[in-house]
This record gives C-alpha cells, sequence and structure tokens, in this order.
C-alpha cells in the first residue's frame, strides 16, 4: 500500500473487518469451495439462518460474494478469485505464525471474553 491515501488505508481497514468477524469468515471459506445456499451454510456451520443470512447479506453489500437464482434456491458464492487467494494465503501465514498470533494478548476473540 505504498503511497496510498489515509482514505485508502480506511478503506482496507473496512475489508479486514469484513475478514475479522467469525461467522463471515467460516462462510467465505465454505464459499472458497463452490456454491452454497443459505440452508447448506446453516447445516454446515451450526448458526441460525437469521444470522447466516444477515452476514451473507453483508458479504453481498460489500461485493465479496454474488448469488445466482436457479428456480426457487438462491446460490451464493465467491465474487473474486483474489478473496479466495487471500484465504489461502492467510492459511499459509497461520501455518508458521499461528501459535503466535493466538498466544497474542492484543486481539481476542468472543469466545475468549
Amino acid at each position: 500500500m505504498a503511497g496510498s491515501t489515509r482514505s485508502d488505508t480506511d478503506v482496507a481497514a473496512k475489508l479486514f473487518r469484513g475478514f475479522g468477524d467469525r461467522t463471515r469468515l467460516a462462510i467465505l471459506a465454505e464459499l472458497a469451495d463452490g456454491e452454497r445456499r443459505v440452508t447448506d451454510l446453516v447445516e454446515t456451520l451450526g448458526r441460525s439462518q437469521s444470522t447466516i443470512s444477515s452476514h451473507v447479506a453483508c458479504l453481498r453489500d460489500c461485493g465479496l460474494v454474488e448469488a445466482r437464482v436457479e428456480g426457487r434456491q438462491m446460490f451464493y458464492r465467491v465474487a473474486f478469485p483474489e478473496v479466495v487467494a487471500l484465504l489461502r494465503s492467510a492459511e499459509e501465514l497461520l501455518t508458521e505464525i499461528g501459535h503466535e498470533v493466538e498466544l497474542c494478548p492484543n486481539y481476542t476473540t468472543s469466545r475468549e471474553l
């Protein structure tokens, strides 16, 4: 982000906040493996339909996820291959530094609070 403006940094921070939510990240990870319906995500992730629908809507609003209608069903997928690449890069990075991230006192997850 060399030469970026504060506005660029603010937008990037908003993007990463989207990835920072456990449910949205789990949805993106599922969609990285292919299209899913909300009902599929509910079953796989064990969250309520309203929770999944709300997070999918958020991801759509941000342009990270897009939908395809088939009959009466809506299928969701990752909108850009760069999203999948970012998720895979994060997995690789966590292989290297995951232990340090887990022990980091500066950030906690909702389960740790």
